[in-house]
Order: structure tokens, then sequence, then C-alpha cells
């Protein structure tokens, strides 16, 4: 052992020594070790514009044949649902949230996968829990009886340790050392699926494809012409991609690396600052990753047994302060991995553009707003998406940070009623507004309370203009 591998085993071993303390397993403590050697060697995880082109000339959803022969008991569907939705406000499950007519998110993907008459063999479904999901998910789907019980349907996502950014040893937080824990990104997946032992158990069941999308996308359902096409098709992984519009600028977006024309996925992590400007234009990199993938679960194995179960996923650099509701605290890295980027470890990838009406998720109170309002509509099959007038387009929403940011805050401001928003273009509410029952809004609206005292929007239509309450 040279002096260099003496030196980072030295650093390793607190890390090691805290996950294993943690019940993680040695998988998992050398997928974190492989991201800790990355940020000990300086790598910054960019993605240059001048190494990538833009990637265009995707098959569509919209050309694909109705599903004939798709067979969707040979499809697990995997749900990511270890959030806390803790930016929202929320303290539990964030799939608890409901979301249409009372309905929660957990609801809609339970009703999905219930066996019917004109579907009496639906796919397999696993929930993907953290350790603050786990028990809220347990009791609301207690009396799900299709399902079976938790060992049937829950696997448990790994966390990792924070480090610290000036000295690269683990955080630690005496009062609160929860605080000490972040979770390792949803590349984190594959990890979990191995060393539980979960591939082979579902390939011994006969089922040979998986569907993972997060649980807070009300359109990411389990298509049957897509799992045909893909099946047939022979490709060993496959990502949805939807038009990027102004509103998802900032979100991760498909390219092709020029070295040698893989397809790869860049998150805003990865852009380094030079080239945000390109980053952000959506007329040249079209195309973003919903979090809506296809895996063929045999080629998944193989994958992960010949790097030892962990997939060799770029390691994306967070950085946070220990407590994120205390600036003053020590600054720390998150080390995380995106389960899209598994797109370029696999020879056969490919990725297929989709209609906006697969791509719902709900990722702050002015996305709930959305879904909840007649721009949205539930299919019987409990499938929420945009309705088809809209053209794909969803409406613009930018609901004030300080007075619409929490869901309690939310809650008050449209207890009346939702608007409508079937006609809505775009709205931007400035200062505290609630809205009576039977509000209309067409158009480009804005709506502005100068004051600091809530004040409620009258019943009737706004339509492409700024009001004033």
């Amino acid at each position: 052992m040279d002096e260099h591998e003496k030196k980072l085993n030295e650093k390793h071993a607190p890390f090691a020594a805290k996950m294993r303390e943690a019940g993680m397993g040695e998988v998992a403590v050398a997928a974190f070790l492989r991201a800790l050697d990355f940020l000990e060697g300086g790598g910054a995880g960019g993605i240059p514009e001048s190494s990538i082109e833009p990637a265009d000339d995707l098959p569509r959803h919209a050309d694909l044949k109705a599903a004939g022969s798709a067979d969707l008991s040979r499809l697990v569907v995997i749900k990511l649902n270890g959030g806390l939705g803790t930016g929202m406000g929320l303290e539990r499950a964030k799939s608890l949230l409901p979301v249409r007519d009372g309905q929660t998110f957990l609801d809609l993907i339970a009703a999905q996968m219930e066996p019917r008459a004109d579907r009496p063999a639906p796919p397999r479904l696993l929930l993907m829990n953290s350790f603050s999901t786990s028990a809220d998910t347990r009791r609301h789907l207690a009396d799900r009886d299709w399902l079976g019980g938790p060992d049937r349907w829950e696997i448990m996502q790994n966390q990792v340790p924070k480090v610290l950014a000036d000295t690269l040893l683990p955080a630690s937080h005496s009062s609160q050392p929860d605080l000490e824990w972040c979770p390792p990104g949803h590349g984190d997946i594959y990890t979990v699926l191995h060393e539980q032992k979960w591939l082979d158990r579902l390939l011994d069941e006969g089922i040979e494809y998986a569907f993972v999308s997060n649980s807070d996308n009300l359109g990411a359902s389990p298509d049957p012409a897509l799992l045909q096409w893909f099946s047939e098709t022979g490709a060993t992984f496959l990502m949805e991609v939807t038009r990027r519009t102004a509103a998802d600028r900032k979100g991760g977006h498909l390219a092709r690396r020029r070295s040698d024309d893989a397809l790869i996925l860049r998150e805003s992590a990865q852009c380094p600052a030079a080239d945000e400007a390109a980053f952000q234009d959506v007329s040249r990199h079209r195309f973003f990753n919903t979090n809506n993938l296809w895996l063929r679960l045999e080629s998944l194995r193989d994958a992960l047994r010949r790097h030892c179960g962990v997939l060799p996923l770029p390691v994306i650099r967070n950085r946070k302060t220990l407590d994120p509701r205390d600036p003053q605290s020590p600054l720390v890295f998150q080390l995380e991995t995106a389960m899209g980027s598994a797109i370029e470890c696999f020879s056969g990838s490919q990725a297929i553009e989709v209609g906006r009406e697969r791509f719902a998720p709900v990722k702050t109170t002015a996305d709930l707003l959305v879904v909840r309002s007649d721009a949205c509509i539930t299919d019987d099959k409990g499938n929420v998406r945009l309705d088809s007038a809209r053209g794909g387009v969803p409406p613009d929403v930018d609901l004030d940070g300080r007075w619409f940011k929490f869901v309690d805050d939310f809650e008050k401001a449209f207890a009346a009623d939702v608007p409508s928003l079937a006609e809505c273009r775009s709205l931007k509410v400035e200062g505290p507004v609630r809205f009576a029952a039977g509000t209309r809004l067409a158009g480009d609206v804005v709506i502005r309370n100068e004051s600091e005292t809530w004040r409620e929007l009258p019943p009737g239509t706004y339509a492409d203009g700024s009001f004033s309450v």
C-alpha cells in the first residue's frame, strides 16, 4: 500500500465505521467511499458545454402503436417515496399530501395497481421509502389487501454522512444527530435493488422490466404501449424526456457526449458557471429528464455484478449548511448520484420523447395549485394529466414565497376554492392574497397585494392584466 492509499484509507475509516454502525450494508458503504474518492480527488463533476451536443431526432411516444400484447404482469413499478417535502413545510411523507379530490399521491398510485376486470394482472409495486417515510406509508397502505404486506412492496433507501467542507471529515451535530445524515440521491436505487436482493427476487418471480418514477409525478403511469415498445427494441435502459419550457430552464437536460456519441444527463450542479446560459437555453438543449425510467432487469443485474453492486454514476457535489434552517451552521458537502445518469452506463440505452402529460410533479405549492386546478384532469385509471386542450403546456405559476411557500399557508389562501386555470398562461401572486370561490384566471395575470395583511380577491374573471386587492 503506497502512502496515498494509506492516507485515503485513514480518511475513509471514520465514514465507513459511521455507516456500518447505522446499519448500512457493505455495498452502500462502497458506493459512498467511491463518491468520497471523487471529492478528495478535487473533482467538480462538471460537464462543460464544449464536451456535449444537443440530443435530437429522438423517437416519439405519440408515434407508438397502441399496446397489443403488452403483459403488465412482467413489470414492476418502483416509486421513489423517500421525500418529506420539507421545502413545503411538511413533516411526514410528501406522498400523503392530498392532491386531487382529497386523494393523496399514494392513493392514486395504489389505485393504478389494483386488479380490475380489464386489468386482472396489474404490475407489481415497490416503494423505495426512507427512514423518515416508512412508518407513515405503512400505516396509510395497511388496508390495501391487493398490495400485500410491506415485506412485499417496501424497499429502504440508504443514508450517507454529510462531509465537512473545510476538513472533509464526517459532520457532527450533538443536539440533532439526524442532521449529520443525508440521502445519497435517487441513484441509490440501483445499490438498493442489488444489495437487498430485490433484483434476484423479482427475476425469480418472472418479472423482466421495471418502470421507475418519483411518487410526486402524477403523470407517471405504467403505459402498456411504452412497455411493449421497450421490450421489442431490445433496449437495456430507456429514459422518458419531454420538451423544456421556460419553467424548466434550471433543470437537468439530455445531451450527447461528443467523445463517443453516448446519451448522458447533465444536471445543474454539473454545469460550469461559464456555461450557464447554454444550459438554460431551452431551444438548444430541448429535452429534460422526466425521471421516468424503464429498465431491463437482467441487463441491470449483469451491470451491477460487473461493478460489484456500484454503478459508475457521475457524482454530484452539493454545497449546503449542516442545518438547512441555520445559514450560520458549518458548510458541508452532500454527495449524490442521479438515477437518470445511468443512461451512460448501458450500451443499449435509449431516450424517447413523451408529452407533457407524463410529467406532472409537485415540488412546490405552485405545482400543487396547478394539479388541483382544472388545468389538469384525473382519468378513470387514477392518472393525473394536463388537460389536452392546453397542448402540453402547463400554466406558469409563481406564488410569492413569503406567503405561499408552506402548505399550511397555501391551504388557507385557497380554502374557499381553487381558481380556474384552464385558460391561464401565467399567474404571478405578490403579497398575501386569499382567493374567493368562483374565481377564473385567463391569459397572463398578476394579482398584487402591497400590504402585509391578508386580503381576499373577489370572485370574478381576471384576464390579461395586473390586478390589485
